[in-house]
């Protein structure tokens, strides 16, 4: 008896063991890549960016090029889901799908863009540089200066959603990059160094 009932221990603290799991589990399958001021372990750093941890977020301030946090995964379809802080000339973005993980840029890969300040107010941010225009003048919930912001960013097959602090910016239907990993930008404006960028969360959920 004493043995049967240390079986049936057992089986009730495993099937409790699993449903913890499952719980886990099923919150969606979401990766946390960046939370609070942990996480550039997470990436490779291409480019000059003085990336470091500070005040409870990944920041960048400084850099003689555009450098990026490239993710050490490829993806095809998935949810990216990203709260970050910029100046109002910051230059900065989410490049998804890159096809080079060496060499990013708006021309191999989909650059949903955080720069309010940018040349071409159709691409700035909310907007996916080459490939999906906002309206122009930029609404004013489409600025991202000054204030911590939400990126819903969702790829699946050739259609590219960005919801920008719980607003749709963008519908993009294009399949010419179907697939690579993503990359956290600090850019430069012009040929100064471009405002601050904090990452507080990045998390990405594979579909």
């Amino acid at each position: 008896m004493k043995r049967l009932s240390g079986i049936v221990a057992v089986l009730v603290v495993t099937a409790l063991t699993f449903a913890g799991c499952a719980g886990t589990s099923s919150d969606s399958g979401w990766v946390t890549l960046i939370d609070g001021g942990k996480g550039l372990e997470n990436f490779d750093r291409l480019g000059g960016a003085n990336w470091r941890s500070e005040g409870g977020a990944i920041v960048a301030d400084r850099s003689p090029d555009n450098s990026y946090l490239v993710t050490r995964q490829s993806y095809r379809d998935f949810v990216i889901r990203a709260e970050f802080w910029a100046e109002p000339l910051t230059n900065s973005g989410i490049f998804i799908r890159a096809q080079d993980p060496k060499k990013i840029g708006a021309d191999n890969s989909y650059e949903v863009n955080i720069y309010d300040a940018r040349p071409g107010q159709e691409f700035a941010t909310g907007g996916i540089v080459n490939f999906a225009k906002i309206p122009v003048p930029n609404p004013p919930g489409y600025k991202a200066a000054n204030k911590w912001n939400t990126f819903e960013i969702t790829a699946r097959g050739s259609v590219v959603t960005v919801v920008f602090n719980g607003q749709t910016t963008v519908v993009m239907n294009d399949g010419k990059f179907p697939q690579g990993p993503f990359a956290l930008q600090f850019g430069n404006h012009g040929k100064a160094p471009g405002g601050v960028i904090k990452w507080r969360k990045v998390q990405v959920r594979p579909l």
